[in-house]
């Protein structure tokens, strides 16, 4: 079985790079150009106590993370949270100046405002097919920041040191963040194609017998159409303008209403039909998105 190689601090990450010893214990920036690489990685796996961010150019890696054919190939970013396990191939390893990863430990950002942000970064939960493609000038965007950070980083730690770099940060990541919504526009046409697998997906459930199951979390729902929770929760909420989760929601809420049209069935029959344990999680589930009780609303109906 392969073995995850846990890495718990910066220190680690130089020492298992070859770089020189970082200048601040829980942030580090470095260019994939000073890189030495064991010959050993692409057969490892790894996990981190650490949020990692880092740009690739090479056009394999750009296809290994799931380029489209019309996403722009100027530059790869991926996201990293802690904990998370992942891999190398060798592609992932150029000696391009341009390439760059930015590493920082969560007790870097604590008690700042990026650290009661950081959770809102969802991207950071994105598979690695999944991955932003950014154009040239998106890219020189980031760049400019990570240069920011690098000022400052290679600077004598100060009371300021701290504050100006989680401010340069929360900046990369705000602009990651116009940077996907892009991605989900220029992704038109992939996108209707997920919505309707969506769709077709939550029909499926309620049509099949897997309501022993529960109602379909976000998860199931993203895990049937191959892609993450937070990624397809996005994807809709930028083409719809509400997440996953409200999806759902509205879609019981639908069957709901028919259901509760036929006098025959009693409201447990319903809340049961519709998947719920029980019948007063189904009515308290129901009064909160329409302002009715089951009954109240079978009675004006």
């Amino acid at each position: 079985m392969n073995t995850i190689h846990h890495v718990k601090s910066i220190s680690e990450i130089h020492q298992l790079f070859q770089l020189a010893k970082p200048k601040h214990p829980l942030v580090s920036v470095f260019r994939h150009s000073d890189l030495v690489v064991p010959d050993n990685f692409t057969s490892q796996s790894f996990s981190t106590d650490l949020y990692m961010i880092g740009l690739k150019e090479k056009q394999e890696a750009v296809v290994n993370y799931g380029r489209e054919i019309y996403d722009f190939q100027e530059g790869t970013v991926i996201f990293l949270s802690p904990n998370q396990v992942f891999s190398f191939n060798s592609a992932d390893f150029s000696k391009c100046e341009d390439e760059w990863t930015l590493v920082f430990h969560p007790d870097f950002i604590l008690k700042t405002n990026l650290g009661a942000e950081i959770e809102n970064y969802h991207f950071f939960d994105y598979e690695t097919n999944e991955a932003l493609h950014v154009s040239e000038d998106e890219k020189l965007a980031l760049n400019d920041l990570i240069s920011k950070i690098e000022k400052e980083y290679y600077q004598q730690i100060d009371k300021h040191t701290q504050e100006i770099i989680c401010i340069n940060i929360e900046t990369l990541l705000k602009y990651c963040q116009r940077f996907y919504a892009r991605q989900f526009i220029t992704r038109k046409m992939s996108n209707n194609s997920y919505l309707a697998k969506f769709e077709s997906y939550l029909k499926n459930h309620f049509m099949q017998n897997y309501l022993d199951k529960g109602i379909p979390t976000v998860k199931q729902c993203g895990e049937a159409l191959h892609l993450s929770a937070h990624y397809l929760s996005d994807l809709l909420k930028e083409e719809t303008g509400k997440n996953a989760k409200e999806h759902i929601d509205l879609f019981v809420i639908k069957k709901a209403k028919i259901q509760l049209q036929n006098q025959e069935l009693s409201i447990s029959q319903v809340a049961y039909d519709l998947g719920f344990e029980y019948p007063n999680h189904f009515s308290k589930f129901f009064k909160s998105k329409t302002g009715l009780s089951p009954s109240e609303y079978r009675n004006v109906n």
